[in-house]
C-alpha cells in the first residue's frame, strides 16, 4: 500500500514539475497531474527500453519522467484543442 501511495507522490511532483515547465493552461486537477506523472515515467521507461538505454526493469529517472510527462501534456492539448 505504500508503494502504492509512494508511486502516486512522485507521479504528483513529476505531474507538477511537467505542468510548470510547458506553457499554456492545463486545466487538470491534483489527481489527473499525479496520473500524468505516473504515465510518463512509464512513457519514458518504455522509450528508453526500446532505445536501449534502460535495461528491462529499470526505471526512468526524474528528467526522462518530466520529458515523459511533457510529451503526454503536449499530446493532450493537440487532442482537446481538436475537440473543442
Amino acid at each position: 500500500m505504500l508503494s502504492i501511495l509512494g508511486t502516486l507522490l512522485v507521479g504528483l511532483v513529476v505531474g507538477l514539475i511537467a505542468r510548470a515547465v510547458k506553457p499554456g493552461d492545463d486545466k487538470l486537477g491534483w489527481i489527473m497531474t499525479a496520473l500524468l506523472g505516473v504515465a510518463g515515467s512509464f512513457l519514458a521507461s518504455y522509450v528508453g527500453m526500446a532505445m536501449g538505454w534502460y535495461a528491462q526493469g529499470d526505471s526512468a529517472g526524474w528528467i526522462a519522467s518530466v520529458l515523459g510527462a511533457v510529451v503526454l501534456l503536449v499530446v493532450y492539448g493537440l487532442v482537446k484543442g481538436k475537440s473543442s
